[in-house]
């Protein structure tokens, strides 16, 4: 996908390699070869807006960050995606987040486009001063471009209900206008209930059907040994999601190590994940625990190290919930050896290429409850957006919504998302007898199909 005359983009270039490489090896194109036309087009972003922000610290120095929003593509509805602050941030990343998003909000059903933004700006050992003054600068240019019919960003990696709260209220004081235009609000002002929980709860619903199908509805998760890394919202709340459903979380880990459980019996509690939670509110490490009990009896820290690799022991489910390429080949081949018999991403694009290429050989080698069983992101995680379109849906019609509610509508999306990528699968992507539909084949599909026929309609190709 690379033009000579556009430089490198190492991350949009994986994962538009990922999503071109499997519809090139289903019989998609054999069917429809004009849909090739279509990824070119939905491959280049309808816009990008990169702008200065300019801030005051806490001693008066004046920092410059970079922002930027690509507004990838609204065949389906608004622009929709997070934002996120850290020092990582590039347009590369962006590009490839914002078009994973196109196809997760398509698999969801529900009336959104693809958008991704943020700021190489880094929240950690920053006051709530300093965040509030960026997130007003970085706002003040923003809110030129989006809105709750045109661009509707929600939060992502450092960027907490706190920095939507700044943003929001600049956006208001800017624009004259109380609207649905960031999701991930505080719950008293237009936020919905189960959206900070929606991607944890959201992959391991995903996950549940994946277990139901390979074991003709004989398993689920009790009993089920479950490894997570991260330890951010996602992983929190997917580890006491499945220690709700009876099963027994393995590790967590943050940018510094792994904690993970000694042996092969217990599990995190849940009044020790939200020990984890809390000292992560104050952007502290899970090092400062690993030494103090009950952590330093019952789990072993690792610095420097994921969970993957030779680390967790026996494992059934696999949940890698920190950041893009988590998992390598190498780290694949070790998680088969394990005994996993799912993987199902809670990050973003959470296992490299050389990674998916061993779990697709090895679910294409064995005959169904003997594979890995791979999901991709932008299938298994795809909750948080969902719930962010249903905050949508609640702020245009002035309403709340129970618990109860959001979280049946959540489930419901999230076995729409898996029968869709199945029953794709098994249309394009034909498995030979026995062996299980490749999941991100299936999704890929469907999720690309549904936009495309969408631009068809606009006359965005033809």
């Amino acid at each position: 996908m690379t033009a000579q005359n556009l430089p490198s983009e190492p991350e949009f270039e994986q994962a538009y390699k990922e999503l071109a490489s499997t519809l090139e090896n289903s019989t998609l194109f054999q069917k429809k070869p004009e849909y090739r036309k279509a990824l070119q087009v939905v491959s280049v972003p309808e816009r990008i807006v990169q702008f200065r922000v300019v801030w005051e610290d806490d001693k008066g120095q004046v920092q410059i960050n970079r922002g930027f929003r690509v507004q990838f593509n609204s065949a389906l509805g608004p622009y929709k995606g997070g934002l996120r602050f850290h020092p990582s941030v590039n347009l590369s990343i962006l590009k490839f987040l914002g078009f994973e998003q196109i196809f997760k909000n398509a698999l969801t059903g529900l009336n959104m486009g693809g958008g991704k933004g943020g700021s190489d700006f880094d929240p950690k050992g920053k006051s709530d001063n300093e965040i509030r003054r960026f997130c007003v600068s970085f706002m003040t240019e923003l809110c030129k471009h989006i809105g709750q019919d045109t661009d509707v960003p929600a939060g992502d990696i450092g960027v907490t209900g706190r920095e939507v709260g700044f943003m929001f209220g600049q956006y208001k004081k800017i624009r004259n206008q109380w609207e649905g235009v960031l999701t991930g609000k505080g719950g008293s002002w237009g936020g919905s209930l189960i959206r900070p929980e929606a991607t944890g709860y959201g992959v391991v619903y995903y996950v549940e059907h994946m277990i139901k199908h390979a074991t003709n509805g004989k398993e689920s998760f009790a009993g089920k040994r479950v490894g997570i890394s991260g330890s951010g919202n996602v992983a929190q709340y997917a580890a006491l999601k499945v220690i709700e459903l009876g099963g027994s979380v393995v590790s967590l880990s943050d940018s510094q190590g792994a904690l993970v459980l000694h042996g092969e019996e217990g599990s995190f509690t849940p009044e020790e994940i939200n020990a984890i939670a809390a000292i992560k509110v104050e952007r502290k490490q899970i090092s400062e625990l690993a030494g103090k009990a009950p952590f330093s009896t019952k789990f072993k820290y690792i610095p420097n190290a994921r969970p993957w690799t030779n680390i967790v022991g026996r494992i059934d489910v696999a949940l890698p919930s920190a950041t893009q390429n988590e998992v390598s080949g190498a780290e694949a081949k070790a998680l088969i050896a394990a005994g996993c018999k799912f993987i199902a991403e809670g990050s973003n694009m959470g296992s490299t290429q050389e990674a998916i290429d061993v779990f697709e050989a090895h679910r294409e080698a064995s005959q169904g409850g003997a594979a890995i069983w791979y999901a991709p992101g932008k299938a298994a995680n795809a909750g948080g957006v969902a719930v962010s379109g249903l905050e949508m849906a609640q702020n245009s019609a002035r309403v709340r919504w129970t618990t109860e509610e959001v979280d049946s509508r959540l489930k419901k999306i999230m076995e729409d998302c898996f029968k869709n990528g199945l029953s794709t699968a098994q249309e394009y992507a034909t498995p030979a007898d026995g062996v299980l539909p490749s999941l991100v084949a299936g999704s890929n599909i469907a999720g690309f199909t549904k936009v495309a026929e969408a631009m068809k309609d606009h006359g965005d190709w033809w």
